[in-house]
């Protein structure tokens, strides 16, 4: 009589499969899941808490491990055109993994919304530039597009405010939804994954809002041009990449600044005014950016030093505290993560019968025993 193994009939190549996706070694996934080797060889089962846990170290939904085979989904370098491939092979694995989640959600919308993004207008179809189109173009038309007027901008009453609405108009007008995560690597900033339909941000949670701000433009960008992108603090990849690729960088990293603060704008409000750093602040704080973007204009205007500059902007960076290791709480930050844009999505489509609690669970990113509390919090009141 044949032994009965114990566990759930996952497939063993997916396991293989999510395992090298996610860039651990056999023997690094060994470290967390003692019994990974026999499950890859189909000698062993896993648990479902142990299915989940694979989940959540994988970034690879539940589901995928029950697969007959392993899904072909396109690899997401392909997509990061101004990138080199040395470059690219350096990233962390946690940023690594972070993509594959960003990969995810973009499956996920496409899930929720029927294959069709749900703006009535997208903005990575309705502007076309090229790689010679200037900046300062660019961001006039990107600024025209989302409809925000300098008044409506300097309405808000702080920076938190502005990242909340930014987030919501780029999802309402632009059909680009921003999704956010802890990075635990501060030299990455944000990312962003190109696709025709449903063309997504991530942005490192750990960064402060108003960079937070900034990397949101920076990767519209990349997105702009059809390409994913990434927001390092190491920018020397540039010196490898070709001219028209290298134009597009210098064009993501020259967009923020200018969208979020017109230079015309800037012009006037300079009439008169004596430049320092109490005045970059005061600015900065009208536009919700950060200090440095006002002081790096007025250096672009020869109006500081670049010994002033860099002086004010290593003592700005001195100011800045750490976010604490704690996530504070676990909900709430969830929810910061998702928005509740997408989170009332899946919300609705759950109330519509489209699928049970658990795949909610998956498109939430949660545990289902965590769905519960988090719906009675952020879905009218719970399940």
């Amino acid at each position: 009589m044949a032994d009965v193994k114990e566990g759930l009939p996952i497939t063993p190549a997916v396991v293989q499969w999510a395992r090298e996706r996610a860039g651990y070694s056999i023997e690094d996934a060994g470290l967390i899941f003692k019994k990974i080797a026999a499950w890859e060889a189909g000698e062993a089962l896993p648990s479902y808490a142990q299915i989940e846990e694979m989940a959540d170290k994988f970034k690879t939904p539940v589901a995928v491990f029950f697969f007959p085979s392993p899904p072909a989904l396109p690899s997401v370098q392909q997509s990061f055109r101004t990138l080199p491939a040395d470059d690219f092979a350096a990233i962390p694995r946690n940023i690594r993994l972070l993509l594959r989640r960003g990969q995810a959600m973009q499956i996920n919308l496409a899930e929720l919304n029927d294959g069709t993004n749900p703006s009535k207008s997208l903005i990575t179809r309705d502007l076309k530039f090229s790689p010679n189109t200037s900046i300062d173009d660019i961001a006039a038309e990107v600024r025209s597009y989302l409809g925000v007027s300098i008044e409506e901008q300097a309405s808000w009453k702080s920076v938190d405010e502005a990242l909340d609405n930014w987030r919501e108009i780029f999802a309402a007008r632009a059909g680009v939804y921003a999704f956010k995560d802890a990075f635990h690597t501060p030299n990455y900033f944000g990312f962003c994954l190109y696709d025709a339909e449903f063309p997504v941000v991530y942005i490192n949670n750990s960064a402060t809002k108003s960079r937070q701000i900034f990397t949101l433009f920076h990767e519209l960008g990349h997105l702009l041009f059809h390409t994913s992108g990434i927001d390092i603090l190491d920018d020397s990849y540039l010196k490898h990449l070709g001219d028209e690729d290298r134009k597009i960088e210098v064009i993501c990293n020259g967009l923020a600044a200018r969208v979020l603060v017109p230079d015309n704008v800037l012009d006037d409000i300079l009439v008169g005014v004596q430049i320092s750093r109490a005045a970059a602040e005061q600015i900065a704080k009208r536009f919700n950016v950060s200090r440095e973007v006002i002081y790096r204009k007025f250096l672009d205007r020869k109006l500081v030093s670049a010994d002033e500059y860099s002086a004010a902007a290593d003592t700005w960076a001195a100011q800045v505290k750490p976010k604490s290791s704690s996530s504070g709480n676990y909900y709430n930050s969830h929810r910061a993560y998702l928005g509740q844009r997408y989170i009332d999505l899946a919300f609705t489509r759950y109330y519509q019968n489209r699928f049970d609690q658990g795949q909610l669970a998956e498109y939430l990113n949660l545990k289902p025993k965590s769905l519960p509390t988090f719906a009675e919090k952020f879905a009218w009141g719970g399940l």
